[in-house]
């Protein structure tokens, strides 16, 4: 290690720091300054990269859990060789740059995932190290390792102070993740105060509690220090997830704020030229000496060399392993089956099945599994009740990294972040699975994974106050409503077992967003009536006519799930000139071109009638201002799941009424 050059880059990071949100006039400075000098060991000495090819599959990941800090990121991509330009590090924070405030994923290179919500890298992080830990299980041999890297993450202490960092760091110690190294910055500040005014504990003895090896660099601007305490974490592979905790200065090189909470954001900004002066920079703004930019070019010279090294081990795995070659290099391009292909994976229903879409959902993934072998799920604590358990692919534990099945135990919103850091990785096709009411705790997640269109997916069950006895804590009304709301989220609700199929096939070859499917506790009727291509290839499109009209069209009844039965009966009632429309997936219908949304739903026929039992305030988008919806507006009851839709109003009696009166 070349420190005194080494030492010349951190300083360099530091102005690029200072002078990108000076020139934004908006940012964060305290990371970027307070841990120049890790920056500078991780992207020359300790990670494993390759940046011209950022998602080499057997690369370190790194993550930025304290995303505010993004210019230490992109300073440190820039200076080690990434496609990332000068020019784009002056653009920080600009419109349509590669250096937005928080970093992106799929926006720049190196990013490995879209952090800044605090808390959500730490399990984005522990998710990467579960998908590297299936994948080394399922694709090195006793004579070709070709996957041993690990994943690096720098948090703080606002990241450690959210409960998601928590519940995901004790996933991870549970289940023995040594390939995870959570780097702690360890500056006592949060955005607001001192840390002190908001913790006191002994964040080593916690981490060791749950089943860590802990270092602690005492001077967290010590690079040898650093180097040291990161390679002996590398090279413990002991069954323990890492932390090394660095004491730092945050806003370090800018005197005035340094230290204080003050530091955390854009506060020393205004003394960006009196710091650089005593930095010993030059004039210059956003200047890199070109002894720095020699030295990291032999870096990446030196890491380019041992990708080719690697490539080599590579090539003589895959004349070994030709099959375990063909699926990885499809994973890794992103592939996925069409969703035609995979439903047609699916046998069809017993005419005379009566189930919940639970249980239909259950039924429909052990078939996926069988041909899909890089598919997992999971659930939080509930694989009784969500029924997406895999019979055949046994769990994931730190003795069976190879199973298919991942415990999270209660919790949900590590779920969410956990499932979405698989997804990163680009490997598995994954799910969770917890009740609907709970998707709240997850729904930080669920933003990130669509605002990042990743293809994961996640099974809401129990999904309306149809869930009965356990009350309206249990029955979720505003849930899928809001979900719905969500961009570039695509929320299915099938109406019986074969739209059910055709929703596990649309959530398995979405390729650029996130699904919800939401499935019914109670059974639901196999609506024979209409055929089961019809079911199938119409849930495909978002909606479909369920029921045709035989005489003039007066009137469409509108439903989703559960409530499609109703709509059914209450147009056997209504008469011939009533039609159905099923609508599972309001999204993937309003993708549609605009011929088959009219076949569908007719301009000419303003007599329009919705049913779902939730509020309903989103399908009036369908029903123009002289349609109407049964809906529940409140919150529910306690009691069997039959009464307390009949009595909050879930019934074909209702929906012919408000037929009648339009």
């Amino acid at each position: 290690m070349d420190k005194d050059l080494l030492q010349n880059a951190a300083t360099q990071a530091r102005g690029l720091a200072i002078d990108a949100v000076h020139k934004a006039g908006i940012g964060h400075l305290g990371l970027p300054l307070g841990c120049a000098e890790l920056g500078a060991v991780l992207f020359s000495e300790s990670l494993s990269l390759n940046p011209d090819q950022p998602r080499w599959v057997n690369r370190d990941r790194f993550v930025l859990s304290a995303g505010h800090g993004s210019m230490f990121l992109y300073a440190w991509l820039h200076i080690s060789g990434f496609d990332l330009p000068m020019e784009e590090i002056k653009n920080f924070r600009q419109l349509h740059s590669m250096t937005p405030g928080h970093p992106e994923f799929g926006d720049t290179p190196g990013v490995e995932s879209t952090t800044g919500p605090l808390g959500q890298g730490v399990g984005n992080a522990v998710g990467m190290a579960v998908s590297q830990k299936m994948a080394m299980h399922r694709f090195n041999t006793a004579e070709h390792t070709i996957l041993d890297n690990h994943i690096v993450c720098l948090a703080g202490d606002g990241c450690l102070q959210e409960g998601v960092a928590m519940e995901a760091s004790a996933f991870a110690g549970h289940f023995g993740l040594d390939n995870f190294i959570l780097l702690y910055d360890s500056n006592d500040v949060t955005l607001d105060e001192q840390a002190k005014e908001t913790q006191s504990e002994d964040t080593a003895a916690r981490y060791r509690a749950i089943g860590y090896d802990v270092w602690t660099v005492e001077d967290g601007h010590d690079m040898e220090a650093i180097a040291k305490a990161v390679a002996e974490a590398k090279a413990a592979d002991n069954g323990k997830p890492k932390l090394v905790i660095l004491r730092t200065l945050v806003g370090k090189g800018i005197d005035e704020v340094a230290g204080t909470w003050k530091a955390h954001g854009e506060g020393g900004a205004k003394y960006a030229e009196e710091s650089r002066r005593k930095l010993g920079l030059p004039e210059e703004t956003f200047y890199l000496g070109e002894d720095v930019k020699a030295y990291f070019a032999d870096r990446k010279a030196e890491k380019l060399a041992a990708y080719a090294e690697w490539e080599k081990r590579y090539g003589e795995w895959k004349k070994a392993e030709p099959e375990k070659a063909v699926l990885l290099e499809a994973a890794a391009r992103g592939e996925r089956p069409n969703a035609e292909d995979a439903l047609a994976w699916i046998p069809e229903f017993e005419a005379d099945a009566k189930l919940a879409t639970r249980a239909a959902g259950g039924k429909v993934l052990q078939p996926l599994a069988r041909e899909l072998p890089l598919l997992t799920t999971g659930s939080a604590d509930l694989f009784g009740s969500n029924k997406n358990y895999l019979a055949e692919a046994g769990d994931f534990t730190r003795e069976n990294p190879g199973g298919r099945n991942i415990r999270y135990g209660i919790r949900e919103h590590a779920m969410g972040a956990i499932t979405n850091g698989i997804t990163y990785d680009g490997l598995f096709i994954t799910s969770g699975a917890t009740f609907l009411t709970f998707s709240d705790y997850m729904r930080p997640s669920l933003r990130l994974a669509a605002l990042s269109k990743l293809p994961v997916f996640q099974i809401f069950t129990h999904d309306s106050v149809g869930v009965g006895e356990d009350g309206p804590t249990h029955q979720p009304v505003e849930n899928t409503s809001s979900l719905r709301l969500i961009p570039r989220m695509d929320v299915i609700r099938p109406a019986d077992p074969e739209e059910t199929a055709a929703a596990f096939a649309m959530a398995i070859a979405r390729k650029d967003g996130p699904t919800s499917l939401i499935l019914s506790r109670q059974s639901v009727p196999t609506l024979n009536d209409i055929p089961v291509e019809k079911r199938r290839m119409g849930t495909l499109r978002g909606a479909y006519v369920a029921r045709e009209e035989t005489a003039p069209l007066e009137t469409i009844l509108l439903a989703t799930g559960s409530e499609l039965q109703h709509a059914l009966e209450a147009a056997a009632e209504l008469g011939a000139s009533t039609r159905v429309v099923s609508m599972p997936s309001f999204e993937v219908f309003d993708r549609q071109d605009a011929a088959y949304k009219e076949e569908v739903l007719p301009a000419s026929c303003r007599k329009r009638v919705a049913i779902e039992a939730g509020v309903g305030d989103l399908w009036y988008k369908y029903l123009g201002v002289d349609g109407t919806v049964v809906s529940i507006e409140r919150f529910g009851l306690s009691a069997p799941g039959g009464e307390v839709m009949k009595e909050l109003g879930m019934a074909a009696a209702n929906v012919i009424d408000a037929a009648r009166s339009l």
